[in-house]
């Protein structure tokens, strides 16, 4: 990740128009617009979650839970722009969960209701353990033993525990892990230098990491399952207003996008102001009825369409102005396109599911095109801002 710091900044102000350079200034401290040290705390946050996931392994390692992956960093505060203030960031973290031994995942559409954002079940069935060349004698084969037996051996399953019926149920891991990190705090590390708390949370495990200072670390991690080999996954944590079943798993473009903007920061110059922009039009939007993830989408359209030694720091201004452009002629014609649908300009690192390749773009302002009153008042809105 790339971090711009204050003192390249004026440095390069040395060379600028001095009335830009000073609306620059102005910009950076009305906005808060430099970076707060977003990496070196997520890198805190994972090292974290990664001697946490340790303690889990050790525990679980010959149980029926699931096997959880290491920790993927998505949301703002990970991808480098975060644009609240440092001690009200949260770092959202992605937890891969696998099929322990003895079980399979398989992923099946969800057709109970219509949403904009596909959902999906996880079904969870049992897998033979009894043949292949090394048995597992620590892991009984819940297939081929009776139900008594495994009574008699006080043998738990998966289904029993964290499914309703033969479905993975995000409410109830989020449940267990939350009960697990409680009594595994004591045997961490960063036991030491935090006292921990874990928030009131349906889906997820959302932890307030407090230091002697009196100074916050929030951390929310989301468990997902992944689809195929691709960036795609199942998130357990719903967004917004939607709030289904604990046994419906929404998927999820987070990972993409985090993998988008590393792709990003990696072939930019280091004085790149592409996050600086995201962190200002965020700030600008704020309190509107204009939703981040709108912003974020007209972004990576433009890190695509704008060549990227054209977001050096010096064009920072003309950048904001084309990012506010962009959305508002996205607004006048109804539409914005979805960036990981149908885009023939996706860089090959990202790896989507063929049925993302083929398709039609979706449309994020299909509300304002089936609604001519919302895209007018969207209009003023905007206008005003």
């Amino acid at each position: 990740e790339v971090v711009n710091s204050t003192d390249s900044e004026s440095e390069e102000s040395e060379e600028e128009d001095p009335a830009e350079a000073n609306m620059i200034w102005i910009f950076s401290r009305r906005f808060q617009l430099s970076v707060p040290k977003l990496a070196s705390r997520k890198r805190v946050v994972q090292d974290l979650l990664s001697d946490l996931l340790q303690v889990c392994h050790s525990l679980f390692s010959d149980s029926f839970f699931p096997v959880l992956e290491p920790v993927i960093g998505v949301g703002s505060a990970c991808e480098g722009w975060s644009p609240h203030k440092e001690e009200d960031v949260v770092y959202c973290m992605f937890v891969p969960l696998k099929p322990p031994r003895g079980y399979a995942f398989l992923l099946e559409p969800d057709t109970a209701q219509e949403m904009p954002q596909a959902r999906k079940r996880v079904r969870v069935e049992l897998v033979c353990t009894c043949t292949g060349e090394q048995p597992d004698q620590k892991v009984p084969c819940l297939l081929h033993r009776s139900e008594e037996e495994l009574k008699r051996n006080q043998v738990a399953s998966l289904l029993h525990t964290l499914c309703t019926g033969p479905y993975l149920d995000g409410e109830k891991i989020a449940l267990w892990f939350q009960t697990f990190v409680i009594s595994a705090w004591s045997v961490m590390p960063q036991s030491r230098h935090y006292s921990m708390k874990v928030l009131p949370s349906c889906r997820s495990c959302k932890m307030q990491l407090m230091k002697a200072s009196g100074r916050s670390l929030f951390v929310e991690m989301v468990f997902s399952v992944q689809q195929g080999d691709s960036d795609i996954f199942l998130s357990s944590q719903p967004t917004g207003a939607q709030f289904p079943p604990g046994t419906t798993w929404l998927e999820s473009c987070a990972v993409a996008e985090a993998k988008f903007f590393r792709h990003v920061s990696m072939q930019a110059s280091p004085h790149s102001c592409h996050l600086k922009c995201l962190r200002l039009c965020a700030r600008l939007l704020e309190g509107s009825g204009f939703s981040t993830y709108a912003l974020k989408t007209t972004v990576m359209h433009l890190l695509i369409l704008i060549p990227l030694p054209e977001w050096q720091h010096e064009y920072f201004l003309m950048r904001v102005d084309d990012i506010m452009c962009y959305l508002r002629c996205c607004l006048e014609e109804k539409c914005l396109k979805h960036f990981f649908f149908g885009n023939e300009e996706m860089p090959e690192e990202i790896s989507l599911p063929p049925a993302f390749q083929g398709a039609q773009p979706l449309n994020l302002f299909q509300h304002l095109a089936q609604d001519p009153a919302a895209q007018t008042e969207a209009l003023q809105e905007f206008d005003k801002l």
